[in-house]
């Protein structure tokens, strides 16, 4: 079979689970992976004070970064699975070689979307990424310098993650999406209440390490399709064991940097206990994905880990602001 049969073969599988051209766009911009967009419900727990003395302002502000994360991340994610689609990971990775990827996930692939829609919809979605967090930036109540670079920054780097410059191509996918995090934490927390935060950092790196330990796992499956692309991530460049010892060492940074944070007085304390449960996940998908070779079903734990890790860092926040502990 040619590549051009067995792509052809894809298009007829997926146009006959045919689906509502709306619907193939909310997949194409991954509305239902909403994990993204709880750093809000982070920053809207640590300005809680702030926000009761700024009013509308902070608020508004924070509805309008809200909306522009959605539309930049849908923008970035399109033009991956453009990216994907063109050099044929994607097809590798979803093809029926590997049948627990969910290939309508991919419309491309699916073949319920051509690559012009994928593209159209993706630099409308960053236009209106760009209109929604300048406007978030013009209604702040502050705006320091360094919160402004850095929104303005990661909607430039967004675009650049998998199209353009494609530099997750050369080498910066994990460390991208970590910083992703941050920059969705500390950010929005700057035109809020217009300082920087040591705490806010750590909160936000943990909030990253979602988005990462999303990706690695993701890379574990996707080996195959990558090194054949010359995708450099982590899997694609060292062995299986040596890829299993990265992903080890990431869970273990994890636990670290909140005992660390709270070992130096950036954070209360008690941080580090009150972030175990997520520790105690993050093992769990671990041993389920290294131990018992499920890298699939660990990967899918990985979103109970960073769903858990979010309500613990709100509740690190609701805790500080109501003064209920030291």
């Amino acid at each position: 079979m040619t590549p051009h049969d067995f792509q052809a073969g894809l298009r007829t599988a997926g146009a006959g689970r045919a689906e509502h051209r709306l619907r193939s766009y909310a997949r194409l911009g991954k509305l239902d992976v909403f994990d993204y967009y709880l750093s809000i419900l982070v920053v809207l727990a640590a300005v809680l004070p702030p926000l009761a003395r700024s009013g509308p302002a902070t608020a508004t502000m924070l509805v309008l970064f809200l909306l522009g994360q959605v539309c930049v991340i849908m923008a970035m994610v399109a033009l991956d699975d453009v990216t994907g689609f063109r050099d044929g990971s994607d097809t590798a990775n979803y093809g029926p070689d590997n049948p627990l990827r969910n290939k309508l996930r991919k419309p491309l692939v699916a073949g319920t979307l051509t690559v012009r829609q994928a593209l159209s919809f993706a630099w409308a979605t960053a236009l209106a990424g760009a209109v929604l967090w300048a406007g978030a930036v013009a209604v702040a109540p502050h705006r320091p310098l360094w919160a402004v670079v850095l929104t303005a920054a990661l909607f430039v780097v967004s675009l650049q993650y998998s199209y353009g410059l494609k530099l997750s191509y050369h080498g910066f996918q994990e460390a991208f999406l970590v910083w992703l995090g941050v920059v969705l934490v500390v950010a929005p927390y700057g035109l809020a209440v217009g300082r920087f935060s040591w705490f806010l950092l750590v909160q936000g790196v943990l909030f990253g390490f979602g988005p990462l330990m999303f990706g690695v796992y993701s890379n574990t499956n996707d080996v195959e399709g990558d090194r054949a692309v010359h995708r450099p991530t982590v899997a694609a460049l060292v062995s299986e064991r040596g890829n299993a010892v990265f992903i080890g060492c990431l869970s273990a940074a994890e636990f670290l940097i909140g005992a660390v944070a709270s070992a130096a007085g950036i954070a209360p304390w008690w941080f580090v206990l009150l972030m175990l449960p997520a520790t105690a996940l993050r093992t769990k998908q671990f041993v389920t994905g290294f131990v018992h070779g499920d890298i699939m079903r660990a990967r899918k734990t990985g979103f109970a880990v960073h769903r858990v890790s979010v309500a613990l860092l709100i509740a690190a926040n609701l805790l500080i602001a109501s003064g209920a502990v030291a």
